[in-house]
């Protein structure tokens, strides 16, 4: 059963006064004018009685103690996943077994943006779709105790079978990605790939090759695709460079291992100056100096330039497993259109330490529970209904992404059973780095705007890495920001 404990309150002045030294603007009343990541509390101890009378514990048909006639306030990123998971699948699945519970359903864009000033005044909703790039920065959220412990969640008998913990239905590292200073206060759900994409008709139909093994060879279908007339790569445009780190680092992954990344996410000097990394680095490069990106996609949104891959204007992209959902409307526009999954090429195949199957996998698209919410038990009580076979099952069928869950579930779009056949080629081969849940300034704007240089080849790979260092450098020299190991 869940229950409320009172514990010290990071005050509102205190917070505002966090604020100003990390450069936000407050404007009346307390609300923050700018979208970055951070939480606050109210001048008030938190009531031990707020919220509601809660039911015996070991209730089996309420373990969480929701209250049946309350309400419970959900509100939900509406980016490439959109609401229609949460407004068709899992509120159903919560109000089935809650008729009287009124659901107060919320989207946003910026969450940031919408939430921050409520975490400032201490009257925060009671779930979060913590995403896109309005999102809170979770670790500085709990630092201000902001946050609640998901713990009686994970510990609580699962939706479908009471004699299995919710825990032991999430992938292994699910708990642990959630993770700070020894808690679990985030729920990673979907369960993400990252890699290439492509339009295996396109390919077939002119006989190109739908998995170089080398760099080498995508360099030869490279130049094979812009003989054809078509842009070999694209990538996300002004708004998102960053989603070519992926590829890079994931080549430098694959040919050194994957502890190279632990001292990039332990901001460990030299870090993005490994022989490897720069090699990686090399590869992304000459697909600038030889022209390989479209031209004209550094000035664009992302979603337009993806519009145009989806179009066929374009051959590769990279994403991550949610890209058949976010692009939905333009890639049924082709009924011949079928989405494929793309390993990263080998820097160097006999030296390699990884496979080519091997690929980068995470637990993403984070939900959390505030600390101050007034009907926290509701909240978790919607995050259990989310990890039942029919939440998953449902979750991934409405928005082609897996979830953090061992359930067996039907899987009906081409590019989600791509991702899927992917996943079980890599096996144990999958890989993860931690820097952008720990540091999201690091990445977006720090490193994102550095890689935007090497895309347009303003800077060279070893100008590149010496200005992630500078990046780095300065998230590691910042004591206002919580710093997490590994």
């Amino acid at each position: 059963m869940f229950k409320s404990t009172e514990r010290p309150s990071t005050s509102r002045r205190t917070f505002l006064q966090r604020m100003a030294i990390s450069g936000l603007a407050v404007g009346p009343g307390g609300g923050l004018l700018a979208a970055c990541a951070t939480g606050g509390g109210g001048d008030e101890e938190p009531d031990a009685a707020q919220g509601t009378e809660t039911p015996a514990e070991g209730d089996p048909d309420n373990p969480l103690g929701v209250d049946a006639e309350g309400e419970v306030e959900i509100w939900i990123f509406n980016g490439g996943f959109t609401d229609k998971y949460a407004t068709d699948v899992h509120e159903p699945i919560l109000q089935a077994k809650y008729p009287n519970l009124t659901i107060n359903h919320n989207a946003a864009v910026d969450i940031g943006a919408e939430l921050q000033a409520r975490f400032v005044a201490g009257d925060p909703p009671d779930f979060v779709n913590n995403s896109g790039d309005g999102q809170m920065d979770t670790a500085q959220l709990v630092a201000d105790e902001q946050l609640a412990d998901l713990t009686p969640l994970l510990d609580a008998p699962s939706w479908d079978d009471p004699n299995v913990k919710v825990r032991d239905l999430l992938v292994p590292g699910t708990v642990e990605l959630g993770t700070f200073s020894g808690k679990p206060y985030q729920l990673n759900y979907a369960f993400t790939l990252f890699g290439l994409w492509y339009n295996k008709t396109l390919f077939d139909e002119n006989g190109w090759n739908t998995q170089p093994r080398t760099w080498d060879e995508m360099l030869e279908l490279c130049a094979e695709i812009q003989e054809f007339g078509l842009a070999p790569w694209v990538y996300q445009g002004e708004t998102a460079p960053r989603y070519m780190n992926w590829p890079l680092l994931s080549m430098a992954i694959k040919q050194a291992g994957p502890d190279i990344m632990v001292p990039v996410d332990n901001l460990e000097e030299g870090a993005w100056k490994q022989e490897p990394i720069l090699q990686a680095a090399e590869a992304i490069y000459r697909l600038a100096e030889n022209g390989y990106f479209m031209p004209g996609i550094e000035g664009m949104d992302f979603r337009d330039v993806q519009a145009l891959w989806a179009q066929g204007e374009a051959a590769i992209v990279p994403s991550g497993s949610w890209l058949e959902n976010e692009e939905a409307d333009v890639i049924a526009e082709d009924p011949a259109f079928e989405l494929a999954y793309m390993f990263e090429p080998l820097l160097d195949e006999s030296t390699a330490v990884l496979p080519l199957e091997a690929l980068r996998a995470t637990a993403g698209e984070p939900y959390f529970i505030p600390a101050d919410a007034k009907h926290p038990q509701a909240g978790m009580e919607y995050m259990r209904a989310m990890i039942s076979k029919e939440g998953a099952e449902g979750f991934s069928n409405e928005v082609s992404s897996l979830t953090a869950t061992t359930f067996d579930i039907e899987i009906r779009n081409p590019g989600l059973a791509s991702a899927n056949e992917a996943k079980n080629a890599a096996g144990e081969n999958t890989y993860n780095w931690f820097y952008p849940s720990w540091y999201p300034t690091m990445e977006n704007p720090g490193i994102d705007q550095v890689t935007r240089k090497l895309l347009l080849a303003e800077v060279n790979p070893e100008q590149w890495a010496d200005e992630c260092e500078a990046v780095a450098k300065s998230i590691r020299e910042d004591d206002s920001i919580p710093k997490q190991t590994r």
